[in-house]
């Protein structure tokens, strides 16, 4: 076999990694109204699975370089990037085969399991956190560094399927094919006849995939391990004010789980999430502010774009993931009469997949159409890629759920969305800060219609978080790093860390719909996109001075 096969084999099993990362994320969105209706959970409680998984990414990030700072060398380069995602499937597998143990004989309403469950979904997270912090650079290296950009959106696109499809699976895993009402759901649950038992195989069948793919990556002995000779930056600093923070929220989660031992006080759990992310957002500021003044040691967080960046990919992720982990609620929440917060008839579990999944889609139908600009199409040409390429992925989405049997003709309104898409794209003009701010503001815009209206204009304007989410993370990564020479690869990595905001504002959004109500919780997304369009016009001026 040739050294090229086996670029082109390992690219193969790379896009394989991503496509797992996305379908677990997303199947997610399925797996929490679940969790909370089995083990009769309050909205908070089950958005912890959030917490556990992208917490995992946060403490993965912070531990790679604190070991890389305190030795001088990153890690990541020591052990190289082929080591690096082996390493990475390892510890996932580690924690999808935890599962089985966690809930084994696990009776409905037994709430203190569900805390062996977060734990397995928490060293999921954390090998994911490697295989990332790997798989970017490993894809570039993989052939012509031209051409690394179209591997990656490669990755991308397949990683989007996976969140596609991940929440139809795992539904027709735990309720079969048929959709049923909450009230048969909950005989079937009581009765025993759906049970944690297909989860269980489920994430012993993902194990076997992890360990399946780590041995085809150790054994391809002609794979590069594809290391980076730059420099290692330390930060010392920067380090100890990231470390600081985590001591502080580790303080604040603790007195949180310390309240569910008791009669918990909503209130005070209220307070302690809001601590955590002004713990979150003084740190990084005020870190800022003191590099600015003396340089030394602080690193890439001299930068105030970087900082800024920070924040705005901590929110980014927190208002992608807290959309569509709270959807489940509110869609199912019922008011009286069979009817939801926003005047549809209420839905079970296994119903609200396809709309989970359209959710994610539309980050499939946006990223698929932000790597146009990557093939340099011109003319006409491009203008009909724009149009055609975000439909032709809409189209998928709706095949994907048809074949699982679902009924897909409430989703055909979600074409007039994606139209609103396009022409942001179109307004955007690849300039990544008018690009952003322009999806910043559709975002703002989508949510309060979302809160402001009823029935199926409320729930696609909610849905259609996720078109306008889509272009975000390359937007915000382009704007935080420009300008940082030398502290750009140091400056990516605290940009990874800030995937934390997807473990802090769904719990957050959780506690306040478990105080004011599902409906009225979904402001805290309107106050992230609206940071988000603040990010992106700060930052364009930044970067002009």
């Amino acid at each position: 076999m040739s050294e090229q096969t086996n670029y082109k084999q390992a690219l193969g099993t790379l896009v394989t990694v991503f496509f797992f990362w996305g379908f677990i994320a997303a199947s997610n969105g399925v797996f929490i109204p679940f969790c909370k209706t089995y083990f009769q959970i309050d909205q908070f409680q089950s958005q912890l699975v959030d917490f556990a998984f992208y917490g995992a990414y946060y403490f993965g990030a912070l531990i790679l370089f604190i070991l890389s700072n305190s030795s001088g060398k990153d890690i990541m380069n020591k052990w190289g990037y082929k080591n690096g995602i082996i390493y990475g499937l390892l510890v996932s597998f580690l924690g999808a085969v935890a599962m089985f143990p966690a809930v084994q004989g696990a009776n409905p309403g037994e709430s203190d399991v569900f805390y062996y469950v977060l734990v397995a979904l928490f060293i999921v997270g954390l090998g994911f956190s490697l295989q990332q912090t790997a798989a970017n650079p490993f894809a570039i290296s993989l052939g012509d560094v031209e051409k690394g950009s179209h591997r990656l959106n490669l990755a991308g696109g397949i990683n989007s399927l996976g969140t596609t499809i991940g929440p139809i699976v795992v539904a027709l895993i735990l309720f079969g094919s048929t959709p049923k009402s909450g009230a048969e759901l909950d005989e079937m649950i009581s009765s025993g006849a759906i049970s944690l038992s297909t989860i269980q195989m489920l994430y012993l069948s993902v194990g076997g995939l992890f360990l399946a793919a780590a041995a085809l990556f150790h054994f391809s002995k002609k794979l590069p391990q594809a290391k980076d000779d730059s420099e290692f930056l330390k930060a010392p600093k920067a380090m100890n004010a990231l470390l600081i923070m985590t001591v502080l929220l580790a303080a604040c989660f603790y007195f949180i789980f310390d309240e569910y031992r008791g009669v918990p006080n909503d209130e005070k759990i209220l307070n302690y999430t809001i601590i955590s992310l002004i713990v979150v957002i003084a740190t990084l500021l005020i870190s800022n502010k003191l590099a600015v003044k003396d340089k030394d040691s602080w690193g890439a967080m001299q930068y105030p774009q970087l900082v800024l960046g920070m924040l705005a990919i901590f929110t980014y992720v927190g208002v992608e993931v807290t959309i569509q982990s709270n959807l489940g609620e509110l869609l199912k929440f019922d008011i009286g009469n069979g009817i939801n917060p926003i005047g549809l008839p209420s839905m079970s579990d296994s119903e609200i997949a396809p709309l989970i999944s359209m959710y994610w889609g539309g980050l499939m139908i946006g990223r698929w159409a932000g790597a146009i600009a990557v093939f340099n199409p011109v003319g006409k040409l491009k203008t009909w890629l724009y149009i055609l390429v975000p439909y032709i992925a809409f189209g998928v989405v709706l095949f994907v759920n048809a074949i699982s049997g679902f009924d897909i003709s409430l989703l055909y309104w979600f074409a007039l969305c994606v139209a609103i898409q396009i022409g942001g794209f179109f307004l955007g003009k690849e300039k990544p800060a008018l690009t952003l701010k322009i999806f910043g503001l559709l975002g703002v815009l989508s949510v309060l219609i979302g809160l402001f209206s009823s029935g199926q204009i409320a729930l696609f304007a909610f849905l259609s978080g996720g078109l306008f989410c889509s272009i975000m993370w390359p937007s915000i990564f382009a704007l935080s790093i420009n300008g940082l020479g030398k502290y750009t690869s140091q400056g990516s990595s605290f940009l990874v860390m800030m995937i934390l905001g997807g473990a802090i504002i769904p719990p957050l959004q959780g506690k306040i719909a478990d105080i004011i109500g599902i409906h009225e919780s979904y402001w805290i997304a309107v106050i992230c996109f609206i940071y988000l369009t603040y990010f992106a016009q700060k930052t364009e001026k930044l970067i002009k001075n």
